[in-house]
């Protein structure tokens, strides 16, 4: 139902809330936002011009209540509501109740919704449209020849509930794994699986429809670079489709405006499809919202789609012919995650996040970067809803540039807190094959996540890192001296010993840092080609051997934390305690939780056999399955957790033994002895 917009709703959170705010404030129109209670001090909150509550804390208590949403719109005096994307913003049943309460539904009929809301149906829809369309596989009816193939949820998308099976004897738990996730995540286990294109492009169309018949295709974006199928990088123009000509733009195009107008489609869509090398491309589904990386259509258009589909819900008119694309844009999603450890998610404290010469939300008048986020420093990141922090996204005139001016700004960017992917997407964006246009679904194997989460400061900006560190702590330590504290930490009128610092590095290496105060400045024993040029509380300039300066900034959290941050890179130290708190020393064979989540099953009981590798513990975090492996062959001693449990980091989840140990408690008396000999130790040492 089209009508007047004066305010405006938003049913989600994070960065996708504000940026619906912005446009819709510049259009003159009153936000509201809605919020968990982890949520309460998100910045999206402080964005609207209203906030209403949704008491809980789970996507399925807060913004999976589609009765409380409509509540919370009428008692603003809200008159349209915005899904964003995720939650319910591909919920028909939502849809219609938003229209049924008599407020505006900006998205798409929800019998459009409907009918791509089940992803089987929606094949053959587009199937008998004349749409290309890979075949589905029922489940139950899967032989050897059907593999690999591609298990998928039929209710929703953003990789929940998608697995790949090489294997037959694989096919029962992966569509298990994959039921459970689809139900976690869309409240539907509906799978079916269908064949799995091994090293295909991830092309999708943007697509604008008005309730007057005009349907408009606002350019292509590729979005081949994924993990966990969920996608990591996005841009346009799609470089398989430069490379191929403008005939498969036209034909892409064509089976797009196709595809939304078998539907009645209005508003803002994306239809997604799976090309070959060829240039010959098969539908996978149609996006019935906004797109998490709709910025980068923005900027190639100057189109602003969240305006538009204000307008379009209000029964504005498009023009006959969509925008002209111009230039290249690139996003990146940062998230809180280890993609050296498996892509753990992370959570925990953002202490300071901060990237350079952006722009927020907006548009690019010319080359730059565009920050959309909902995060800021001393944000807390949840384990209850998707890890990601930001998008980064730049604008160029051509594809180089842009994605040289998104290295550098990622690079230099000031993120202090959970561990993130940042060094991954620099080196993503400059690595050959990516600058050479040439990447599809298979890339981050093929170059392999070793190589591409390589920290991006080496050994020598590592050293210079722990040096600034060691420094800059003596000189805070100066600054809040009662006595003389102008002089350094340390200071001798004749030299004395070193001083000496250790810290552990990301990967758990121990570095020492040994320096002493002379009459002729700082002495680096174990750097001999390094000269400090000058120390402060907070930086610390060092030169090497020929006069080339570096200034690093230094910030401390707590009693342990270390950000060292220079010229394209970023290390975070950790200070070794003087004494071991005999509580943190765990029994050998313990396996922790390496991620925040919820214990969803568990394979084994005390006293089974195991063997490496072997699933024994099945968690939910940020929205994802993951499995906790035995780490080698050996015997369960001691089960510590049961489906249902929250965990925290470093939570004991078992302990595996070789057969011989006693069974103990997990902080039996086996670890208090070891922990306490730890300490004593140290104390003389």
């Amino acid at each position: 139902m089209a009508g007047p917009i004066t305010s405006v709703l938003v049913a989600n959170r994070g960065e996708i809330a504000r940026r619906v705010f912005t446009s819709a404030a510049a259009m003159g129109l009153d936000t509201v936002a809605v919020f968990s209670d982890p949520d309460a001090a998100s910045p999206h909150v402080a964005a609207a011009d209203t906030a209403i509550r949704l008491p809980g804390t789970t996507s399925a208590e807060t913004y999976l209540r589609g009765e409380q949403i409509i509540a919370a719109a009428r008692a603003a005096g809200a008159d349209a509501i915005h899904p964003g994307y995720g939650f319910l913003s591909e919920n028909a049943e939502f849809a219609a109740a938003v229209l049924d309460a008599g407020l505006v539904w900006v998205g798409p009929p929800p019998s459009a919704i409907a009918a791509m809301g089940s992803k089987v149906n929606a094949k053959k829809l587009m199937a008998d449209a004349g749409v290309p369309v890979l075949g589905d596989i029922d489940p139950d009816a899967v032989t050897a020849d059907d593999l690999p193939l591609l298990i998928k949820a039929s209710a929703g998308g953003g990789g929940r509930g998608m697995r790949i099976v090489r294997s037959l004897d694989d096919l029962a738990e992966q569509v298990a794994g994959a039921r459970r996730e689809a139900e976690s995540a869309f409240g539907d286990p509906t799978v079916f699986c269908e064949p799995y294109v091994e090293r295909g492009h991830h092309i999708e169309v943007q697509v604008l429809a008005d309730t007057h018949g005009t349907i408009w295709a606002v350019g292509e974006r590729e979005c081949s670079i994924q993990r966990r199928h969920q996608k990591v990088v996005e841009e346009a123009p799609a470089p398989l489709v430069e490379r191929i000509g403008e005939d498969m733009r036209e034909r892409l195009y064509a089976a797009a405006r196709t595809a939304v107008g078998a539907i009645g489609y209005t508003g803002a869509g994306t239809v997604e499809f799976l090309a070959d090398d060829r240039g010959r491309f098969y539908f996978l589904e149609t996006n019935t919202r906004l797109q998490v990386e709709h910025p980068v259509t923005e900027l190639t258009t100057g189109t602003d789609l969240v305006e538009w589909q204000l307008r379009i819900a209000m029964g504005e008119k498009l023009d006959a012919e969509p925008p002209a694309a111009r230039g290249a844009s690139i996003e990146v999603r940062l998230y809180a995650e280890d993609p050296a450890a498996g892509w753990q998610p992370q959570s925990g404290t953002v202490h300071t996040f901060a990237l350079d010469a952006v722009t927020s939300f907006g548009p690019l008048d010319r080359p730059g970067v565009r920050l959309d986020s909902s995060i800021g420093d001393g944000s807390e990141i949840s384990t209850f809803y998707d890890p990601m922090l930001a998008k980064v996204i730049s604008w160029a005139p051509n594809r180089a540039r842009a994605a040289a001016m998104l290295a550098r700004t990622l690079a230099d960017a000031r993120i202090h807190g959970p561990v993130t992917n940042r060094d991954l997407l620099v080196n993503i964006l400059r690595e050959k094959t990516f600058r050479a246009g040439e990447t599809d679904t298979g890339y981050l194997d093929e170059v392999g996540i070793d190589v591409l989460s390589a920290p991006l400061a080496d050994e020598a900006a590592r050293a210079r890192a722990t040096i600034a560190a060691a420094l800059a702590t003596g000189a805070a330590n100066r600054d809040s001296a009662r006595v003389q504290a102008s002089l350094e930490s340390g200071w001798r009128n004749m030299a004395s010993g070193y001083q000496t610092k250790t810290y552990l590095l990301p990967d758990d290496t121990e570095t020492v840092v040994r320096y002493r105060h002379t009459r002729d400045g700082v002495e680096l024993p174990d750097a001999p080609g390094l000269v400090v040029v000058a120390v402060g509380a907070d930086t610390v300039t060092l030169a090497d051997a020929d006069g080339v300066q570096q200034t690093l900034t230094v910030a401390r959290y707590g009693e342990t934390d270390v950000y060292v941050d220079g010229p394209g890179f970023g290390v975070h130290l950790r200070r070794t305690p003087r004494f071991v708190d005999p509580a943190s020393v765990q029994r050998p064979g313990s396996l922790l939780a390496p991620m925040p989540g919820a214990v969803i099953r568990v394979a084994v009981a005390e006293g089974d056999t195991v063997t490496a590798g072997q699933p024994i513990i099945w968690l939910e975090a940020m929205k994802m399955e993951h499995t906790i492996s035995a780490p080698a062959d050996g015997v369960v001693a001691t089960l510590a957790v049961e489906p249902g449990r929250q965990l925290a980091v470093g939570d004991v989840l078992a302990v595996i033994t070789d057969g011989d140990t006693n069974r103990t408690d997990v902080n039996g008396t086996e670890g208090a002895r070891a922990a306490s000999a730890a300490a004593e130790q140290e104390g003389n040492a």
